[in-house]
């Protein structure tokens, strides 16, 4: 039996391995199957070009069902063990667990994005309902191994994290989904700098919500809602302080949906992949892991007070 066959039937364990209920799992296989098809007519499965003939199953393949090869997939962004690990739960050595790992990668890529639940990675790409007037956007930072060359290691430094990192800016909606991922920058870029160059185009009339950390962030025809500072010297007034409890009760949608992200152990742990085209692709499929969650085990919150809105 599979490792897939042996944890099937245990919820508990299922979802502690995949992020998933076996009903999530079901429904992504779909797509699973044929982005991985797709992929298969074009590539070999070490990754060369295929010339030949048509992908077959091999015998006494470690993973013989699509079943095996998303559960294979969402195990190692779930849990990131290192490949000797993966290698070991799967029956298989590790420079094939590794072989694998680069398949699936984008495999379960394009499959998030056939069902259109990847974030836009460019502006011109992000689509915007008009109704969703309430928009969060906030950065975050992912611990990488440090780097060996002296300048990137000063590159990459974050003396916020006190380690090497790198930084992305999101766009989250009221629904806490990701609807907009940035470029991967150094982390300790600051978080306003990343938003500018980003360009953002939001619709007129809406609202976006951000911390202090956007200080002096501005955008055309959008209104900024952001929690008052200290003066110096002074304390906030009541109605200040009222405003921030309000605001902060609002944003948490935004630290929720991050967090939602990094679940995934492998967008929050130390990437130990040194391929730059790597490290843009994981934060991204797990946004996308993130919305398509989300789609099954929406999270509740109270209504906002719209009327509120009007003193802002």
């Amino acid at each position: 039996m599979s490792l897939y066959d042996d944890y099937v039937t245990d919820n508990v364990m299922f979802l502690a391995l995949t992020g998933y209920t076996q009903a999530e799992f079901a429904a992504l296989v779909p797509a699973f199957e044929i982005a991985f098809f797709t992929r298969m007519q074009t590539y070999c499965l070490d990754g060369t070009p295929r010339t030949k003939r048509a992908y077959t199953e091999y015998k006494n393949s470690p993973l013989p069902t699509l079943e095996d090869k998303l559960f294979f997939i969402l195990c190692y962004f779930k849990t990131y063990p290192i490949q000797a690990v993966q290698a070991a739960l799967f029956r298989m050595t590790q420079p094939k667990a590794q072989q694998w790992l680069d398949c699936l990668t984008p495999v379960l890529e394009q499959a998030l994005a056939a069902l259109h639940e990847l974030p836009a990675r460019d502006m011109a790409t992000l689509v915007l309902e008009p109704a969703a007037t309430v928009y969060f956007h906030d950065g975050t930072e992912c611990p990488i191994c440090r780097p060996s060359k002296p300048t990137e290691q000063r590159q990459y430094y974050s003396g916020k994290k006190k380690r090497h990192t790198v930084k992305y800016n999101v766009i989250s909606t009221l629904d806490c989904k990701i609807r907009f991922l940035s470029a991967m920058t150094e982390g300790k870029k600051h978080d306003k700098k990343l938003a500018d160059e980003c360009s953002y185009r939001l619709p007129p009339g809406s609202r976006l919500v951000q911390d202090t950390g956007f200080q002096g962030f501005t955008l055309a025809e959008v209104h900024i809602l952001q929690p008052q500072k200290k003066p110096r010297g002074t304390a906030l007034s009541a109605h200040d302080k009222f405003c921030n409890r309000w605001i902060s009760r609002l944003r948490m949608r935004a630290e929720h949906a991050i967090g939602g992200v990094k679940r995934c152990r492998i967008a929050k742990d130390r990437l130990r992949n040194w391929k730059v085209c790597f490290r843009e692709k994981v934060f991204a499929i797990c946004c996308g892991l993130h919305n398509f969650r989300l789609n099954f085990r929406p999270w509740r919150y109270p209504p906002i007070q719209l009327h509120l809105f009007v003193e802002f």
